[in-house]
């Protein structure tokens, strides 16, 4: 019983869905027609759709050429992160520094201070006592807006670079 009734619901939606309705072809012939011989007017016009509204005009838009752009960089913004540091393996480090590597595994840091120290960059390795934590330092500078501007480079090879402002003992 139950399949019955399912399956004649199924045949009542099947009906409603395609006896929508639908307009005749001749009745968008004869609204074709009119726009036609009306010089292609609006539609809504000729049918009285749009009765009494005003018709809304759009200017073109028109193009000007850039000439100069300017862009600010504003490196006071740049996140810092400071922690005590001491130096393992290099010359040692100023006042801000881009780390692209963070170790638990002291092995795993001078790998890759070693292949940054063969793409030609003077790599340092630190140790953070607090976090235990190996950071692979690639440079290091004395002002924040070239360490900035350095960790941003290294992004595109680095996606995770950082800066750090060491407190060195």
């Amino acid at each position: 019983m139950k399949k019955y009734m399912l399956v004649s619901a199924g045949l009542v939606l099947a009906l409603a869905f395609t006896s929508c309705n639908k307009t005749s072809e001749s009745a968008y012939r004869k609204m074709y027609d009119a726009a036609k011989s009306n010089g292609g007017t609006d539609i809504g016009a000729l049918t009285g759709e749009n009765a009494g509204e005003e018709t809304v005009v759009v200017a073109p838009v028109t193009e000007r050429p850039i000439t100069e752009i300017t862009v600010t960089d504003n490196y006071d913004n740049v996140s810092v992160r400071q922690e005590n540091v001491r130096v393992v393996n290099g010359n040692g480090l100023r006042n801000f520094s881009v780390v692209v590597g963070s170790f638990s595994v002291d092995a795993n840091a001078y790998g890759l201070q070693q292949k940054l120290k063969d793409a030609g960059y003077d790599a340092q390795v630190a140790y953070s006592d607090a976090r235990r934590m190996y950071r692979v330092i690639v440079a290091t500078f004395d002002n924040k807006a070239d360490a900035a501007r350095s960790r941003n480079e290294f992004r595109s090879q680095y996606p995770d670079a950082w800066l750090l402002s060491p407190e060195i003992k």
